[in-house]
């Protein structure tokens, strides 16, 4: 596992922590979760109680006032863990909108009840036919009176059956591009108009509740902007995507150590041709390849976190980051797959999971093509 420079005692217990949480309340229910294909509002609200939920949020708002390193570390011991259900790196970007960008009132309001997760938050970002195309959505939010009135539709919503909040992207001058984009807040209980449409059947994170969502005339309080005027959404996303990238980044990390943990524990176990599958050159070789592609991208996650941190990490890093972190996460997985067998193959074993899991995150969080794209620009920079 590699050795984290920032990581201090404070993190270690942390992490601790963090690991016999899903050791204790995860493990155990793996196998009826997947099948029910949601994660049970318990284990939020467990969450909430050891400050999981609430770890870079202010103290006065409900939450520790920790750095960025400890959500890090839990995004880490999840996918160590094997897991990608639960959608808390989801829940964590929708509490930093409003740590950012929310006034006082809608701090107060909101942000306690996500620490104790008494509340699950979700992005309302993607629709059908837009992707990646942030200022191309056609969701509408147009004022009328003290209200907003919400038309439109969202797909692959991660926590989408389960939020009781949403950070919606959505335009507020529909004849405007990147300038007609806003965020909003929105609160599903109860709320006229708002329906949860198909749960979608995945590839993989058959744990993870993602869901079409509608909008027929909602009304929402114009209080319930994030920002200080219309317009700012494209400029707000745009300056959050950055830790977006490093949180897929980490969980790369993170399953990519999984799987290695748990190949090593198959080739030192499986034999054939009468020695251990460990003992193969091809099989050490393969492996030493892994170790060292996981060393290297926890050493250059690490070098953007800091930058992060420092206010320094420009975009076409965080875009380096998710990346390099989502191609190397699927290589290893690959050739840890390889290495299984036929055994590799079946869903009973946790390499197969993680395999099916992985692929999304060449996709989500901007496509990897979208991500050299943007590399390629800061190249091309006088």
């Amino acid at each position: 596992m590699p050795n984290h420079l920032w990581m201090t005692d404070e993190h270690r217990a942390y992490r601790d922590t963090v690991a016999r949480f899903f050791a204790e309340d995860f493990e155990p229910n793996r196998r009826d979760w997947t099948t029910a294909g949601v994660i049970p509002r318990a284990f939020w609200k467990k969450a909430g109680d050891l400050g999981l939920l609430g770890a870079t949020i202010p103290e006065d708002h409900g939450g520790l006032d920790l750095s960025r390193h400890f959500d890090a570390v839990t995004f880490i011991e999840q996918a160590r863990a094997g897991d990608s259900g639960w959608g808390f790196s989801v829940h964590n970007i929708a509490t930093h909108y409003i740590v950012a960008y929310g006034t006082d009132e809608q701090k107060s309001r909101w942000l306690p009840k996500l620490a104790s997760g008494e509340m699950v938050g979700a992005i309302a970002m993607t629709e059908p036919g837009t992707g990646s195309d942030l200022q191309a959505v056609r969701t509408t939010a147009i004022a009328d009176g003290n209200e907003y009135l919400i038309n439109g539709s969202k797909t692959f919503i991660t926590n989408g059956g389960s939020a009781d909040l949403l950070v919606l992207v959505a335009k507020t001058d529909p004849k405007s591009r990147s300038k007609g984009v806003s965020l909003l807040i929105v609160e599903t209980e109860g709320l006229d108009g708002f329906s949860v449409g198909r749960r979608l059947d995945k590839l993989g994170m058959k744990r993870n509740d993602t869901a079409e969502l509608n909008f027929d005339d909602v009304r929402i309080p114009r209080t319930h902007l994030l920002g200080s005027e219309e317009g700012e959404g494209f400029y707000q996303l745009m300056k959050q995507l950055p830790w977006e990238r490093l949180i897929l980044g980490y969980g790369a990390l993170g399953a990519a150590q999984c799987a290695l943990d748990v190949t090593l524990d198959y080739v030192r176990e499986r034999k054939a041709f009468g020695q251990r599958i460990m003992d193969f050159q091809n099989t050490r070789f393969q492996l030493a390849e892994c170790a060292t592609k996981i060393e290297l991208l926890a050493a250059f996650l690490d070098q953007c976190l800091e930058e992060l941190e420092q206010g320094s990490l420009t975009p076409e890093k965080a875009a380096m980051a998710k990346w390099w972190g989502s191609q190397a996460q699927c290589e290893i997985i690959d050739e840890c797959l390889q290495l299984h067998g036929g055994y590799g193959y079946m869903s009973e074993y946790l390499i197969c999971e993680l395999y099916a899991d992985a692929r999304v995150q060449k996709i989500y969080g901007g496509t990897n093509e979208i991500m050299k794209e943007l590399i390629a620009r800061g190249l091309d920079k006088d």
